[in-house]
């Protein structure tokens, strides 16, 4: 196991009185090289959710990655079967994603601001993430405009919100939750089969760029190649296990984080 590299969000928010309670946060590594963050939706979202905790300095975060190829022997006896992400509190393994949230929620010093009620923005985002992997298996019309549209509907309720996040200007779960799965859209349909968010989604690229200037999101953000690997071992199975080359093993980690170049977003700062 190693931990990862989040400098605001370990030693640096311990408050001087010692009191902030530390909460270890076991996520899955690279499927590259075991040690950087690995491409988990889940694990992402509960980093994020974390790492604002720890930024307010209601906690102090830990955060841990675990090569899931080749688990340590305490990570077996500890956890069994159960895969990140694992939740630690005060010694109490959570596992499950339902049951970490909940945790968060409830026992977290500051999660319970975090995990606003909102049915509206909910159901908004549901399902996107499965728009995304039926693009990647179906790879024909009818699933693009699937996600394209849904992308327009997420666009369309920045666009009358008219705020910085998807509940007002302050995020929130629901933050934690869409962006990491935006930028599985971005890297892996880019990847896989050219596809690029249009611009003239201007309030999602807005909110898109919003969340790039986050150290919440940088520090969680697993890299480009990683997504990418990610989706290939997936295509792998359904392939029953068809070896494809992986360029990405080879390449130095990059991150997507840019905007394109003919939006002019500053105005709307």
């Amino acid at each position: 196991m190693a931990d990862e590299d989040a400098p605001h969000a370990n030693g640096n928010v311990h408050e001087e009185n010692g009191h902030v309670p530390e909460i270890e946060l076991i996520i899955k590594a690279s499927t590259i090289d075991g040690r950087r963050k690995g491409a988990c939706l889940f694990c992402q979202e509960y980093f994020m959710d974390l790492y604002l905790l720890a930024e307010l300095k209601t906690i102090s975060l830990k955060v841990t990655t675990v090569d899931m190829q080749k688990p340590p022997p305490d990570f077996r006896s500890n956890f069994d079967a159960n895969p990140p992400p694992i939740l630690i509190d005060n010694g109490m393994a959570v596992l499950e994603n339902e049951k970490i949230e909940r945790h968060i929620m409830k026992n977290v010093p500051g999660g319970y601001n975090l995990f606003v009620q909102d049915k509206e923005v909910a159901t908004l985002i549901e399902n996107l993430y499965s728009k995304l992997k039926l693009m990647l298996l179906k790879k024909d019309d009818v699933s693009i405009n699937s996600l394209l549209s849904h992308l327009r509907k997420i666009n369309l309720h920045l666009e009358k919100k008219n705020t910085r996040f998807l509940t007002g200007d302050t995020m929130c779960c629901f933050d934690c939750e869409l962006m990491p799965r935006l930028q599985h859209i971005r890297v892996a349909g880019k990847y896989f089969m050219d596809f690029q968010m249009p611009t003239d989604l201007r309030y999602l690229w807005r909110y898109m760029l919003h969340m790039y200037q986050l150290d919440a999101f940088t520090q969680s953000c697993p890299a480009d190649q990683d997504i990418v690997n990610h989706y290939k071992q997936q295509q792998n199975l359904m392939l029953q296990n068809v070896k494809m080359k992986k360029h990405e093993e080879l390449e130095t980690p990059t991150f997507t984080t840019s905007i394109p170049v003919e939006l002019d977003l500053q105005q709307d700062e």
